[in-house]
């Protein structure tokens, strides 16, 4: 397919379907490789940058989504209502983290790893659509297993988990320092 023609079908697949598509499909319809689909489209990028346009295309994992710029929000206020703002609690962040770096994982586990039940949290994040069941642990009583969606990796700007930052030994053990004292504090109240 001539590379117009294909930008063309992906703009209107990516616009249409309002949610990320993976490159493999998009490859498959306009009848490319995947090296040279997310060449196409990472062309498509950088001419929207360029050319200061109300809309980009994100990359996400493996797959790519059409979105508006961040800096065009307040012109979509003016005209739409405002969109459903969520809150992340320091609660809700401190889930939040854990699942992202231990995903998949129970809620158990992440309860274990917080020290309060984390029943609401996880319920909240899934609510927002940060968190999601991603399946079951083969165990006794199968418990569901969480972990982040597209979602989170929009609403945090990274295009996969890779890109989250990393925790270096240091800082692990000093979470773990703090952990610990709080757990004390706790059993002498």
């Amino acid at each position: 397919m001539e590379r117009t023609k294909a930008e063309a079908v992906i703009e209107a697949i990516l616009f249409t379907m309002g949610e990320s598509v993976e490159t493999a499909r998009l490859a498959e319809v306009i009848e490319e490789d995947a090296n040279t689909t997310r060449e196409i489209i990472r062309g498509m990028i950088a001419r929207m940058e360029q050319e200061e346009r109300g809309i980009s295309i994100i990359e996400l994992e493996d797959s790519f989504q059409m979105c508006t710029k961040g800096e065009m929000y307040e012109y979509l206020l003016k005209i739409a209502k405002a969109p459903r703002k969520y809150v992340l609690t320091d609660a809700l962040l401190e889930t939040l983290s854990i699942i992202a770096y231990k995903q998949p994982i129970t809620r158990i586990e992440v309860e274990r790893i917080r020290g309060v039940n984390s029943d609401h949290a996880v319920n909240r994040l899934i609510e927002f659509g940060l968190v999601a069941e991603v399946g079951r642990m083969d165990a006794p009583g199968r418990p569901l297993l969480f972990g982040t969606t597209e979602e989170f990796l929009r609403s945090f700007g990274v295009k996969s988990l890779e890109d989250l930052p990393a925790l270096n030994q240091e800082q692990i053990e000093d979470f773990r320092h703090q952990a610990e004292e709080e757990a004390e504090l706790k059993m002498d109240i």
